[in-house]
């Protein structure tokens, strides 16, 4: 028979349960920079393994050497990245006025203005259809200038927490045998078997996975820059640098890509006649892009969401849908790395399931 006593009871603990679920999402929430600098961590853990493991058996350098050695080539990538890329895409930032609301608002309307007049050359009533449209009232002409921020504050951040990323990556690296061992010690023995192997096939498949995305990201970089200086097109650095840093979110990336390289090359080249020099180089920059984009889709994606992942090209596809469905481009941009987990879990923990046997059957 159910009492006031245990109904009071019940309430009490699911009152307790809620404010203890609540206090932990403050409590991460808090510390959020950390969790960030854990992940990039891991994520540079996994990239520096398979470089740590050449150090270790190639050249035969002991434990602690290889690891610092591979921490000193991270050094070294990101401080030429640093001296290399930022004051350019700064410079050429500022030239642009991306970080200037007012006038990247100026030039859209001035653009805009600029192909009201084309569409008149041509007997088309623009003022009809951009009255209809109402575009002004629709452009919001904060998301460049802030999403260029968002990229330099997160640079800006790294750059402050730099050494505490690097502190926990040397550890990581160092001590992973360690770490293997204390999960011994915490984990069941009926599982110890699967849950350390998974850790290696996981360990194994994201570290390709995130030295393919590093690669494919630098190709992309390459060939937008090579496409727009052949155009001409000024600040063509730091156009390249967003598009391609667009390219982290599959599929739908470089489609926003074409559209920003599309604005940004007509706001580069305002004053220019739009019908024999504006409309004409942005189509040959679409172009550009486009053969590039269609060349990344045919080689580079597939060998890296594919090969590096051990996947087939339509699997991963529907995956990166339903998760950009469920849960949005962030979903999109994790879908390959949670799915390759997934996957390892199923094949060391359910085996003879018919259908984890046919999705990891490449694993």
């Amino acid at each position: 028979m159910i009492t006031s006593k245990i109904i009071a009871n019940g309430i009490l603990r699911a009152v307790i349960v809620l404010v203890s679920v609540a206090l932990f999402l403050y409590f991460l929430y808090q510390i959020q920079s950390v969790l960030i600098y854990l992940i990039i961590a891991l994520i540079l853990t996994l990239i520096g393994n398979p470089i740590l493991d050449f150090f270790k058996r190639r050249l035969k350098f002991n434990h602690t050497f290889a690891t610092i050695t591979t921490l000193l080539l991270f050094i070294l990538i990101i401080a030429g990245f640093v001296m290399m890329f930022i004051p350019l895409i700064l410079s050429q930032g500022q030239n642009l006025s991306l970080l200037n609301t007012a006038e990247i608002e100026k030039s859209i309307i001035q653009l805009i203005n600029q192909i009201s007049i084309f569409l008149e050359s041509h007997q088309i009533d623009s003022s009809r259809i951009l009255k209809e449209a109402d575009i002004t009232s629709k452009i919001n002409f904060n998301l460049i200038p802030n999403f260029l921020n968002v990229i330099f504050g997160t640079i800006s951040s790294f750059g402050m927490g730099l050494a505490s990323v690097l502190f926990i990556t040397f550890f990581f690296l160092k001590d992973r045998l360690l770490f293997i061992l204390g999960a011994k010690k915490i984990i069941p023995d009926s599982h110890e078997d699967q849950i350390l192997n998974s850790l290696e096939k996981i360990n194994h498949l994201l570290s390709r996975y995130f030295i393919g995305l590093l690669i494919q990201l630098f190709i992309v970089f390459l060939s937008y820059i090579i496409v727009l200086l052949i155009f001409g097109i000024p600040n063509s650095i730091v156009i390249a640098f967003l598009c391609a840093v667009l390219n982290i979110i599959p599929y739908i990336g470089p489609l926003i890509a074409s559209i920003l390289a599309a604005i940004l090359t007509m706001i580069s080249n305002l004053g220019s006649d739009f019908q024999s020099e504006i409309l004409p180089t942005t189509l040959y920059v679409l172009l550009g892009f486009w053969i590039v984009q269609i060349i990344d889709n045919n080689v580079s994606q597939p060998i890296i969401f594919s090969k590096s992942v051990s996947s087939h090209p339509l699997e991963i596809f529907l995956v990166i849908l339903m998760a950009g469905f469920l849960f949005g481009i962030l979903g999109m941009i994790v879908a390959v790395p949670l799915y390759t987990i997934l996957k390892v879990i199923g094949k060391e923990f359910f085996p003879e399931n018919k259908i984890i046997q046919l999705l990891t059957k490449n694993i």
